[in-house]
């Protein structure tokens, strides 16, 4: 038998906006641990944690899978659809029988919008500065 410490990590990585997530996951007993905190107390609202958890949560690999997540950038709501895509493909990796279920919940799928940069002669990157007529 093989003990937790043994099994290989299969690692996933999941981007949003600016935040990059680097999961790993290993056979273990529902572990779930995000840049050295438990997520309950990484992520503050309950909205984030859920995400986090979801492909868990869909598949069923809740209290089979140990989690370690190093996340960085932008901010948690970001941090936490990161972590869900990063997750969703070290599943994928783990057992490829999950695929179908993660692509019906659309967690393989990368959101690509990013913050639009600003312009020259203008407020913010589309919103100008007030015109005066006189």
């Amino acid at each position: 038998m093989t003990t937790a410490a043994a099994t290989p990590y299969i690692w996933g990585t999941g981007r949003r906006k600016t935040a990059v997530a680097r999961v790993r996951i290993r056979e273990g007993t529902g572990k779930y641990i995000i840049n050295d905190k438990d997520v309950d107390q990484y992520f503050p609202e309950e909205t984030q944690r859920s995400d986090a958890r979801a492909p868990l949560t869909v598949t069923e690999m809740g209290g089979r899978v140990d989690v370690f997540v190093n996340v960085q950038g932008s901010g948690k709501c970001a941090q936490s659809a990161a972590v869900l895509l990063g997750l969703a493909r070290a599943l994928k990796e783990f057992r490829s029988d999950l695929e179908p279920k993660l692509r019906e919940y659309e967690f393989l799928t990368r959101d690509s919008r990013k913050v639009e940069r600003k312009k020259y002669g203008h407020k913010k990157a589309r919103r100008s500065f007030q015109f005066s007529k006189r």
